[in-house]
């Protein structure tokens, strides 16, 4: 049928409709942002009330409505939403990049593959476990800044494009500064925050599973102004994170 079409997508955010029904907001694979209406999610008696909480990897089918678009079929194709919301820490790092996700594709209706693909791995790689939760965020971060085209100058002048590595590093400027373009305010990384950042963005995990506390640390306050800077408003998400990921660095030291 004409009004009806299928898509691939993840649970962002939801929102209470009416006594039963909800507004669910996901990021799918070919049709970007949709905001659609599930009917009776709420009722104990739904068929796919629990497929579509946040975070869930579903395939959907859509009817096309005047307003809103109405889900009419539910198959969870990846059950990310059961370890995430077990872990505080990862269940927060989830929140952020959900959010963050929800911001960048801004236009409903308007592909956003790459941003889709970005958010798919990085709540795989939470999911799983394997990696520490926030480098997979501040890699998400990074990588979703990229897909933006706020990438920050991590290993060149962000005004020149002198090769670095340099000592200065300027959010309002765009990121790393050589000393004939730097500007007051500049913060000034370590080296290894500055490798940290770049093997985050490239995906050299050894690298950056090699890192320190205090360079992570540093890294991701960086990547957090950055990304806030371009947003220009902060992620409602992300101080829940960052208070976590400071209890868990503490006892290492």
């Amino acid at each position: 049928m004409v009004n009806l079409y299928r898509d691939t997508g993840v649970v962002l955010r939801t929102h209470k409709l009416g006594e039963a029904d909800r507004i669910v907001t996901l990021i799918t694979r070919r049709h970007g942002k949709v905001r659609a209406v599930a009917k009776g999610v709420r009722r104990t008696s739904s068929r796919f009330g629990a497929r579509l909480e946040p975070f869930g990897h579903v395939d959907v089918q859509f009817y096309t409505g005047r307003s809103l678009d109405v889900i009419t079929q539910v198959e969870t194709v990846d059950a990310f939403a059961l370890p995430l919301v077990a872990d505080y820490q990862r269940y927060t790092a989830a929140s952020a990049i959900a959010e963050t996700a929800d911001r960048l594709s801004a236009e409903e209706g308007e592909p956003v593959l790459k941003l889709y693909m970005l958010v798919v791995g990085a709540l795989r790689a939470l999911a799983g476990g394997e990696r520490d939760s926030s480098l997979v965020l501040d890699a998400f971060f990074l990588r979703a800044m990229a897909y933006a085209g706020w990438a920050p100058a991590i290993t060149e002048c962000a005004r020149c494009g002198l090769p670095g590595p340099h000592k200065a590093f300027s959010v309002s400027a765009g990121g790393s500064m050589c000393p004939n373009c730097r500007v007051p305010g500049c913060v000034h990384p370590s080296h290894e925050v500055l490798t940290l950042l770049a093997a985050l963005l490239h995906g050299e995990w050894t690298v950056a599973e090699a890192s320190l506390p205090v360079p992570r640390r540093d890294a991701s306050g960086l990547v957090a102004a950055h990304l806030q800077w371009h947003l220009e408003r902060q992620l409602r998400s992300l101080p829940l994170v960052e208070r976590r990921a400071r209890e868990t660095i503490i006892p290492a030291q």
